[in-house]
């Protein structure tokens, strides 16, 4: 490796990974918080196999909150009553 890719930060460092899945319900749930100045806007990526296509659904709510963990946790709790409630209707 150069120096100077040593010194300015061109190591190859990790790139970011995409967070794991919450599986509920035949549903993957992927917490996606928004941030938006100092909080976190609650949203996530819903996610199920119908017929061999992919369907998704962007869930976002206007509650904020003050960490990304808060958000995603959150996010994860409203998604699991969105499928409760509607189930593969999400994907309408």
């Amino acid at each position: 490796m150069s120096l100077l890719k040593k010194l300015f930060g061109g190591s190859g460092a990790a790139t970011p990974t995409a967070p794991e899945p919450v599986l509920y319900k035949g549903f993957a749930i992927f917490p996606d918080p928004i941030a938006e100045g100092k909080h976190y806007r609650l949203a996530a990526r819903i996610e199920k196999e119908i017929a061999g296509e992919l369907k998704i659904h962007r869930l976002i709510r206007a509650d904020t909150l003050n960490s990304s963990d808060a958000a995603a946790e959150a996010a994860i709790q409203k998604s699991k009553v969105a499928i409760d409630q509607m189930g593969d209707q999400l994907f309408r």
